[in-house]
């Protein structure tokens, strides 16, 4: 089997692009990243990034991530735009089949396709997403200081992500359609003692509105069918993440690796998974904060993990 790659890098976000940066320039020969789109991730979609360190001023996401790509080509990353539609393993050698079932063959693979957080569904999501509709509290919720929002959802993520955005908005409405909450007891004890956080439960949104500037108010109806109009600037989603793990899916349906139960992949501090030479970077994995930051240092972490297993494999 002639021309393996040292290392192939699926996905062309924050962590695969950095994977791509250290396993280059720390001596892997022959390593190629798969990314059918352009690269960047997720974050590209963001208006304005303000936590990524180091960068001050006003910045897109899009700005961001501009720049990365060169970097790691300048090392000798290889960009293949296909998608990937599954890594197999057979005995030491990956197995990675493109979309149109090529097959490129690997010692490592470094696995980074993320997650895609899950709309909940009611008119207008699609329409005003990015434009007051948002799925991430850390990355918006300053552009809504003195203001009030509506959070929708009522999991761990959704009641700490209330917390933080009534740190800086004046007032918090949580839209959740049970009337308890599947969150931690403590979380749950926080949120209702916060004054700040008004509890709209049995309720679901049945339509976000505003105009060309953006979000004006959400509607939301209660179990007896009755809407309630709340006017807000900022709508935040939080009903879940879906992971982007279809590539590690094996033909009897298994999961190449282990994963845990919502499908994120199991990996120790290396980025190691339960296969020898598989890792995993960034929003995939367990305990992801979801974060570019976190992303990029994912993709450092397992890019030294790869160099020196193959180094191990090799010599």
């Amino acid at each position: 089997m002639s021309n393996i790659l040292d290392c192939a890098i699926v996905g062309g976000g924050p962590a695969g692009l950095t994977a791509g940066l250290y396993t280059t320039r720390g001596g892997l020969e022959n390593v190629t990243m798969f990314e059918k789109g352009m690269p960047g991730g997720q974050i590209t979609q963001s208006s304005e990034i303000e936590n990524y360190p180091g960068v001050t001023g006003e910045i897109t996401g899009m700005d961001l991530m501009m720049p990365w790509p060169e970097q790691c080509q300048k090392f000798g990353l290889k960009h293949d735009m296909s998608e990937v539609k599954q890594i197999r393993k057979d005995g030491d050698i990956f197995t990675v089949i493109k979309s149109d079932d090529s097959l490129i063959h690997a010692h490592s693979v470094i696995v980074c396709t993320g997650s895609s957080p899950r709309r909940a569904g009611f008119a207008g999501e699609d329409e005003f997403f990015g434009k007051g509709v948002s799925t991430c509290a850390t990355c918006d919720g300053f552009f809504y200081k003195g203001k009030e929002v509506a959070v929708i959802g009522g999991g761990d993520t959704a009641l700490e992500e209330a917390l933080y955005l009534a740190k800086i908005c004046t007032k918090v409405y949580l839209v959740h359609r049970r009337d308890t909450f599947r969150a931690a007891p403590n979380t749950v004890k926080r949120v209702e003692e916060n004054d700040k956080i008004e509890l709209v439960l049995n309720s679901v949104p049945d339509e976000v509105y505003g105009d060309a500037m953006g979000v004006n108010g959400v509607k939301v109806k209660d179990k007896e069918g009755n809407i309630r109009d709340i006017e807000v600037p900022g709508v935040f989603v939080f009903v879940g993440n879906d992971v982007n793990n279809q590539t590690l899916i094996q033909e009897d349906g298994s999961f190449l690796c282990d994963v845990n139960d919502q499908g994120q992949v199991i990996v120790d501090l290396s980025m190691k998974t339960s296969v020898p030479g598989l890792f995993a970077a960034g929003d995939m994995r367990i305990e992801a904060p979801k974060q570019v930051v976190s992303a990029a240092g994912d993709g450092a972490v397992a890019g030294i993990a790869a160099i020196s297993y193959v180094d191990e494999l090799l010599n």
